[in-house]
């Protein structure tokens, strides 16, 4: 451990230059006189280190020296694809690996491509998740990332709401973890489907192994699978009926795609020239906030665990503003 954590302050100082004795316990998760022992030892092992003194002052490296300790380890080098997204890394237990790579890749670089990269990393940040909607709770996705590593078999109790509502028992095989739109999936065999990570209430490893299906994609499986979702008339889908203005409204809510697929399903209007629709959801919970933000041009016919789950928040909404 102590040896790892002297190549990661070693790197930090030669990827960044002088640093203070507080800044490099804040990056390496220490204390400041754990700081001062580490470098006492780096420069007894012969790594030419001094600090200055003052108000900008700290540790650096004599000119021109480099280390050439930039060899990632397994984990690290593992959790590369990862290296833009700390969040996701952090839920996959991998946020130590992720800092670790990022300093051995920026030490192995020529200095025009690390002034470079970080210029990049200055000026361009990805996040994830959508506006004013929080992290999907996912308790399961480190054992599920465990067997996706070992090609281990699992059973899992999933939580589905449609066709019947329950929790159901499955025998998977997992293939791949996808995140989307700040949401985990779980790609799994035999039969190659997708199941919502935070749906999963729990995951058994089984003492049992599986051989990945040969030439299997999962970017291209995804790419299909989304296409397939987003343009399909059947599969998950809750009957609506809607106003003129719902329907109007239905572009900002659902965006295009979903939109396309519900006035395929729109029938002729009522009386009170009101048609019904099914529109394709992912969950309860995701399906109501959707439809809430139609208000009163939008009544949720079935199923109905999504009936009753409007009813209550709309309740709850009510006893707010008497």
């Amino acid at each position: 451990m102590r040896a790892s954590r002297l190549v990661s302050l070693l790197l930090l100082l030669q990827n960044r230059g002088r640093m203070s004795a507080a800044k490099l316990a804040a990056e390496l998760g220490v204390t400041a006189r754990t700081v001062y022992r580490d470098v006492e030892a780096l420069a007894a092992a012969g790594v030419p280190i001094y600090a200055e003194t003052g108000p900008d002052g700290g540790y650096q490296l004599m000119d021109g020296y480099r280390t050439r300790l930039t060899g990632l380890t397994a984990g690290e080098a593992g959790s590369l694809f990862l290296t833009g997204l700390p969040q996701p890394a952090a839920e996959l237990g991998l946020g130590a690996q992720v800092a670790a790579a990022e300093l051995k890749l920026m030490a192995a670089l020529p200095t025009p491509y690390r002034d470079a990269s970080v210029r990049i990393r200055q000026r361009f940040h990805l996040d994830a998740p959508g506006w004013y909607r929080e992290a999907d709770p996912v308790p399961q996705l480190l054992a599920a990332a465990e067997a996706l590593w070992q090609d281990q078999v699992v059973e899992i109790s999933y939580r589905r709401w449609s066709p019947t509502p329950g929790v159901v028992t499955r025998r998977l095989h997992p293939l791949g973890l996808v995140l989307k739109a700040g949401v985990w999936y779980l790609v799994a065999g035999p039969k190659v489907r997708t199941y919502r990570v935070g749906n999963i209430e729990e995951l058994r490893p089984l003492d049992e192994h599986f051989t990945r299906p040969a030439g299997f994609d999962l970017a291209e499986f995804w790419r299909a699978n989304v296409e397939s979702y987003e343009e399909a008339e059947a599969g998950e889908t809750a009957e609506v009926r809607l106003s003129p203005a719902g329907i109007e409204a239905l572009p900002d809510i659902l965006g295009p795609r979903a939109t396309r697929l519900v006035k395929r399903t729109l029938e002729p209007p009522d009386a009170e020239g009101w048609q019904r629709a099914r529109v394709p959801l992912e969950s309860v919970p995701h399906a109501a906030a959707g439809l809430l933000r139609l208000g009163a041009d939008a009544q949720v016919l079935a199923p109905a665990e999504l009936v009753t789950h409007m009813g209550k928040t709309i309740r709850a909404m009510a006893r707010l503003y008497p």
